[in-house]
């Protein structure tokens, strides 16, 4: 299981889970922060820190924020 940023980030982009996260598997795109999925140890320290609430478990996502889980396996494809 992992955790997946959804859209409020898109607009935030606070970054406070880059600096919580204990394996550095959260890396800033061009439009928003995303958690590596084969990294992320399910800590959810990042989700605590999160001014927007933009983090999410990957087994509680919505039919709308699932295309959040498969942008994050896309960005870290060619990483």
């Amino acid at each position: 299981m992992a955790f997946v940023i959804t859209s409020p980030c898109e607009k935030e982009k606070a970054g406070e889970c880059v600096t919580v996260c204990p394996v550095d598997c959260i890396e800033k795109g061009p439009d928003q922060f995303y958690i590596n999925p084969d990294i992320c140890i399910d800590c959810g320290a990042c989700a605590a820190v999160c001014p927007v609430d933009a983090i999410v478990e990957e087994y509680d996502l919505t039919v709308e924020q699932e295309a959040y889980l498969e942008k994050a396996e896309r960005f870290f494809e060619n990483f």
